[in-house]
């Protein structure tokens, strides 16, 4: 028998929290099947959390979006029980336990920069912007695994076109909010806070890039990054900045978060690219939240509408 000391052991080959126990409960389901087709429920029932949109959290009616994905979404205990929010805790329970007391109301987003109309947004100012839309979009995270997760929110593009951005503008740098007292265990992290992340400006205005107010029906959870955050489906997910409150037009490549951190391992891009490895473990195959078995990792995680955002560019030079 081969047995790895802690030291042998990379991140993508640990069994979860959330997959050690989810084989336990469909195990368990496997045994129970027939008492509870006799109750009528289903395996699959046995397996999903309950209701969890309240009427306090529930968002007004989102439209559907013709950018959803067609495939299974994953459920809402896992995607709110397995996160990265180093502000909150670096092991994946720690932001759903350690977020609990973190205050989202008054909040406001400043943008400023090269705009012709710089100015802050309250909450409710930036949900009206533009017609809410529910997207399912799928995700794959740099660790190996991903989810699929019905967002609510409205194009990035919405937002730019209100503060009209200057010609010299290349560049979208993003902030997330910091607050020691409130997020004491960010000072463990090893990383440099706030938080920060950039794009593109031709990559932010992609129809896929989602200002996002929301998931499954209501406001998004503080570990999820309440109350607003990007979601950005073709890079890997940490890209997705949470809890914003500064949008900086620029016309230089901004600095972001995990770059700086380790420049060899996270690049700016940060695409979803099977053939570019993180150098301790590959990214060729990925396991979504709930399942047992891997998948193969597709080119933009499958999402080839930005495919000519980076025509003629090294894919394995940029990563």
């Amino acid at each position: 028998m081969l047995i790895k000391k802690a030291s042998d052991l990379v991140a993508s080959e640990i069994t979860p929290k959330w997959l050690y126990l989810n084989r336990r409960r469909f195990l368990a389901g496997v045994v129970g099947v027939t008492a509870g087709a006799l109750a009528g429920r289903t395996l699959q029932e046995l397996v999903r959390p309950s209701q969890h949109v309240t009427a306090a959290t529930r968002l007004s009616f989102a439209s559907k979006s013709p950018l959803s994905t067609t495939e299974e979404v994953s459920s809402y205990d896992d995607v709110t029980h397995y996160n990265n929010f180093y502000e909150f805790g670096t092991g994946k329970e720690d932001p759903a336990k350690n977020a609990t007391q973190f205050r989202t109301s008054p909040w406001s987003v400043k943008v400023s920069g090269l705009v012709d109309k710089p100015r802050s947004f309250s909450l409710e100012e930036l949900q009206q912007l533009a017609p809410l839309e529910e997207r399912i979009y799928r995700h794959r995270c740099v660790e190996a695994w991903s989810i699929v997760v019905p967002w609510i929110g409205y194009s990035f593009s919405a937002l730019l076109k209100e503060v009209s951005p200057q010609s010299k503008a290349k560049f979208v740098a993003f902030e997330s909010y910091y607050s020691p007292s409130q997020m004491p265990m960010a000072s463990y992290a090893g990383i440099q806070f706030p938080y920060v992340e950039g794009l593109r400006l031709d990559e932010a205005m992609h129809p896929l890039a989602l200002l996002c107010f929301g998931m499954y029906g209501g406001t998004l959870p503080n570990q999820d990054g309440a109350p607003v955050r990007m979601v950005l489906p073709w890079k890997y997910g940490f890209k997705s900045i949470k809890s914003l409150v500064k949008i900086k037009l620029v016309d230089k490549k901004p600095d972001t978060t995990w770059n700086l951190s380790a420049p060899n391992e996270y690049g700016f891009y940060s695409n979803v690219n099977p053939q570019v490895d993180h150098p301790r473990w590959s990214q060729a195959k990925e396991r979504r939240l709930g399942d047992f078995f891997r998948r193969t990792t597709l080119m933009f995680n499958g999402y080839d509408q930005v495919a000519s955002l980076y025509s003629g560019m090294d894919l394995r030079k940029n990563f």
